[in-house]
């Protein structure tokens, strides 16, 4: 994942392979390239603010949580100073005369620089600085309590994060669709009645093939795996990534107490986390954040801080990341050639482990409360469950106080589960702790399409599994840098994937996906 909330605008644009195609120049360069300078000048305070949320969650000292606060509290003043800056009001009135004939990219930058701009001078600054303050404040909340398995400690944090969101949607102009709003921050465009239309028929599809996997007679046994040594782990994480395509020269990887990939493809900042007992959970969640990281690396250096060096929302960003971690880290072709190298760095853990019962347990299909160890199959469930509880909390339908009520039984309905503490329930995410609401739905929606595109691919390049085969995935991830990373924010996430697959966005390619892997392994 991606940091919620701390994932502004600022993150954006990068290295990329290809360059954006060629404009004709504008007849007014002098207006547009201030425009970008006064863009990237606020995206550049943006990348330090990133870093700062970076190092509070990778080294940031236990007692040093409320100067970090005000750091953050200064940089987002800073930033939204320069981001409401009146010369860029002032250039973009010059460049919207019938007169400032704009090319295509100039257009698309023009564009979302004024939406930008326009939603940043309706935030007072005193707003900006007390979200950011308090984003800080409850984050280390929220893993204190998580620690200590104490909502109430949490839960006043909570309840001004929602004060917050819903000051915010006002301010801007969305008082009446707050959830909407929440939404749109994440993935422009899209609504909160959208999303359950494709969640509702999703469910439809989804629920009868859990049902058929949990009767199956077929188990995986990921117990199997214990004292898998951390360095090694890291080894092979580090071999993967880099295989797959990361540079690790703009980029690195570090520990937290909850995965994320922050910062621009110039400079990315993954985390990832280790367990002796399950090395398969260091080695997903790396390949997870190596598909946000190489999504950035692709978008266009040049137009950093341009709506052309940004990416177009958090659907397509989950999609890149579910693709990589999903459709083929999850593949055997993948583990046709990372299996001898996993077998080579653990010999005597895996000796007992036959190739089969490897795949099956890369592909264990089995109920967890816990979210980020959710199997495929089930891992839409749990976002229907936090989407349904985020609408309900936005209309005021669910207070705050009941909420480990309304999670507990929603587990039991939607996963046959109750969790038996807080801990793995309602307090085991980090997204409510900075204010990101809206978020959640993206990774569903990211895996949609996930599916879509690789459906798409797999007609368009074929003997693309042959080549994981080999250890080359070169050919994959210049479809992607053609056919999305290139593109920035010229499409929005609908027009995108239908200009790319030729289809309307659908959950029918994901079930149609689950059906081919999972029926294959549990359903024989």
């Amino acid at each position: 994942m991606a940091i919620p909330g701390r994932f502004p605008a600022s993150f954006t644009a990068t290295v990329g392979k290809r360059p954006a195609p060629v404009q004709p120049p504008s007849n007014m360069p002098a207006a547009y390239d201030q425009l970008v300078a006064k863009l990237k000048r606020a995206h550049t305070l943006g990348t330090v603010a990133d870093l700062l949320g970076w190092d509070e969650q990778v080294n940031l000292p236990a007692d040093s949580a409320d100067v970090r606060a005000g750091q953050h509290a200064v940089m987002a003043e800073t930033q939204h100073a320069a981001a409401t800056d009146p010369e860029i009001g002032r250039l973009l009135a010059e460049m919207e005369t019938p007169s400032g004939a704009l090319s295509a990219d100039e257009l698309v930058t023009a564009r979302h620089a004024r939406r930008d701009y326009d939603r940043a001078t309706k935030l007072p600054a005193d707003f900006v600085t007390e979200k950011a303050a308090h984003s800080s404040r409850a984050y280390h909340a929220w893993a204190d309590a998580k620690a200590r398995d104490d909502f109430a400690a949490y839960a006043p944090f909570l309840e001004k994060h929602l004060v917050l969101a819903h000051r915010e949607a006002e301010l801007l102009g969305w008082g009446a669709r707050p959830y909407d709003y929440a939404i749109d921050r994440h993935d422009p465009g899209m609504t909160a009645a959208q999303i359950t239309a494709l969640f509702a028929e999703l469910k439809r599809g989804l629920l009868p093939l859990v049902s058929a996997i949990r009767a199956s007679a077929v188990a995986a046994q990921p117990q199997l795996f214990r004292g898998f040594p951390v360095e090694s782990q890291r080894a092979f994480l580090r071999e993967v990534t880099e295989r797959l395509g990361f540079n690790y020269r703009r980029g690195r990887i570090d520990v937290s107490l909850h995965p994320f990939c922050s910062g621009t493809g110039a400079d990315i900042r993954m985390t990832t986390r280790f367990d002796a007992d399950n090395p398969l959970d260091s080695l997903f969640s790396s390949i997870h954040e190596t598909g946000h990281g190489l999504y950035e690396q692709g978008l266009p250096l040049t137009q950093l801080g341009t709506a052309l060096g940004q990416a177009v929302g958090m659907a397509i960003h989950e999609s890149q990341s579910r693709l990589w971690e999903n459709q083929v880290a999850r593949g055997r072709a993948f583990w046709k050639f990372f299996e001898p190298r996993f077998r080579a760095l653990f010999p005597a853990q895996l000796a007992a482990i036959s190739s089969d019962a490897l795949y099956l347990a890369v592909n264990a299909v089995e109920p967890t409360l816990i979210r980020v160890d959710a199997d495929e199959v089930h891992y839409n469930l749990h976002i229907l469950l936090r989407f349904e509880l985020e609408q309900k909390l936005f209309s005021g339908a669910l207070a705050v106080r009941d909420l480990p009520a309304a999670w507990n039984a929603l587990c039991g309905e939607m996963l046959g589960q109750t969790p038996a503490s807080n801990r793995e329930g309602v307090l085991q995410d980090v997204h409510w702790s900075s204010g990101g609401f809206g978020y959640f739905p993206s990774y569903c929606l990211g895996n949609m399409v996930a599916a879509q595109l690789w459906a798409t691919v797999r007609r368009t390049l074929p003997g693309l599994e042959e080549d994981f085969a080999r250890g080359d995935f070169g050919r994959l991830l210049g479809w992607l840098r053609e056919n999305i990373h290139t593109q920035g924010r010229r499409h929005d996430t609908l027009t995108l994937v239908r200009r790319v697959t030729g289809e309307e966005l659908s959950p029918q390619p994901l079930l149609a996906y689950l059906r081919e892997r999972y029926g294959g392994l549990y359903l024989k």
